[in-house]
């Protein structure tokens, strides 16, 4: 069976940026998704469309196929004691809520005077991609109907 819209697909990957493995499931539990349900990064998913149970590929992804671009408005400058002390570190991963309640996870991107400048943007925004993957099992999907 290939990989197509609906299909249950059970896959291995090894995530890299300029060489280094950021992050890696091998050896491990296999990503489990189902195919054009926007599950995984959008330019990941269409390399994906058509391999097979077993194939294996190295996969490009630009950044506008993937966490999209920096955007510069995302960088929001806060008055330095709204930033817990262990957390003024150029570099500190924060977590935050918005509004809503969702969980935000800033990065502290600069420490000034009486200020700190948090990035919200994704850690991998900006960032061409390389994943080299591994198709374990692609399934068709139990559709909601024959439940």
């Amino acid at each position: 069976m290939t990989i197509t819209d609906g299909t249950r697909v059970s896959l291995e990957y090894t995530l890299r940026h300029e060489g280094q493995t950021l992050e890696s499931n091998v050896g491990g539990d296999p990503l489990i998704y189902t195919h054009g349900d926007n599950q995984i990064i959008p330019g990941l998913e269409r390399q994906l469309e058509g391999m097979k149970q077993g194939d294996s590929k190295e996969v490009t992804v630009a950044p506008q196929d993937a966490y999209g671009a920096v955007d510069q408005e995302a960088y929001i400058e806060v008055k330095k004691d709204q930033v817990p002390e262990q957390g003024r570190v150029v570099g500190a991963q924060l977590m935050t809520k918005d509004p809503q309640g969702n969980v935000l996870r800033p990065t502290v991107r600069e420490i000034k005077d009486s200020t700190v400048v948090l990035d919200f943007n994704h850690p991998l925004a900006g960032k061409t991609l390389v994943f080299d993957v591994r198709v374990v099992d692609v399934e068709q999907s139990a559709s909601p109907a024959s439940s």
